[in-house]
């Protein structure tokens, strides 16, 4: 607790509190689920199987900063710019403190796996830049549902959204805000906590210099890889 404190401090985030968990009590029938269970399959298979038809022919699509991909690679703390086969730039990064494997619910703290998109980028925050991702995606969204995590009206709303190229619900239980950011600030133990550890709530940070380097690759539209 006193190192999450003092890691806090250090990167401005605030000790968020996790909105409450379906309790034990609280699961849905199993023979109601049952059938809801083929119906969100059937429901995702028409939305996401049949061609990326959940994204392709949102705003985003074909919309990438000069054709540029980012490639985020968990295990090595590694950002990579791709300009198709050829790297432009590599940057080390810090990820969420919640440790490997894709992010399921608000407060688990780690990073999303899978295929994300750039929907909003705002300059001069108190993390330098923020980039924000469309997470949570379709993907997202569907285990979240199959796992009881958010409603199915709270599924067609994120569906919804990405379809218009919209920022998606950042309020249910699956969380939100998150993206790709610097420091608060670069005082040598917040750069040694950078270089060491993954302290963020989930998002992937930079040194604000590399941070600016990796601006002009960045545009509404960009495709972010993740991986483990």
């Amino acid at each position: 607790m006193q190192f999450t404190r003092r890691m806090n401090k250090l990167t401005g985030h605030a000790n968020a509190r996790a909105a409450p968990l379906c309790s034990a009590g609280a699961r849905t029938p199993r023979r109601s689920w049952t059938a809801s269970r083929q119906r969100c399959r059937v429901y995702f298979a028409s939305i996401v199987l049949g061609g990326s038809l959940a994204l392709a022919d949102s705003p985003w699509h074909g919309a990438c900063a000069a054709g540029y991909d980012i490639e985020v690679k968990k295990s090595e703390r590694m950002l990579i710019v791709r300009d198709g086969d050829h790297v432009r730039a590599k940057f080390q990064i810090a990820l969420g403190r919640g440790g490997p494997g894709d992010k399921q619910k608000l407060g688990d703290n780690k990073t999303p796996v899978g295929v994300y998109r750039i929907v909003e980028v705002k300059d001069k925050t108190r993390f330098d830049t923020f980039m924000r991702l469309n997470y949570p995606n379709v993907k997202d969204a569907f285990y979240g549902l199959k796992n009881a995590v958010i409603s199915r009206p709270e599924f067609d709303r994120i569906v919804q959204a990405l379809r218009h190229g919209q920022v998606p619900p950042q309020n249910t239980r699956l969380g939100g805000a998150i993206g790709i950011h610097g420091l608060t600030e670069e005082s040598p133990e917040a750069l040694h906590i950078q270089a060491k550890l993954n302290w963020t709530e989930g998002c992937i940070a930079l040194k604000n210099g590399d941070l600016h380097e990796l601006r002009p690759f960045i545009d509404v539209g960009t495709r972010v890889v993740i991986s483990e």
